[in-house]
């Protein structure tokens, strides 16, 4: 079994973290044809253990007023 640490951030949710760490792991090790399941297992194995070892977090970028400006149905303004 691995041990998987995850470092989340203040804000964001984990789902959008997971969606980015997903993300990360297609560009950095699976952007290609793997023969088998061992060897995806050993791949994916080795580069969790890499970003482990690194303390690689996900740098969360949309801020609450990026959000106002994109969501702006979600987060309506009040009028002054």
């Amino acid at each position: 079994m691995h041990v998987c640490n995850n470092y989340t951030t203040k804000h964001g949710s984990w789902l959008n973290i997971a969606e980015i760490k997903l993300r990360v792991l297609t560009n950095q090790c699976l952007n290609r044809r793997i023969p088998d399941k061992y060897t995806l297992e050993k791949e994916v194995a080795q580069w969790q253990i890499q970003r482990n070892f690194l303390h690689a977090k996900v740098d969360w970028r949309f801020s609450t007023e990026d959000a106002r400006i994109k969501l702006k149905r979600l987060y309506p303004t009040l009028l002054t």
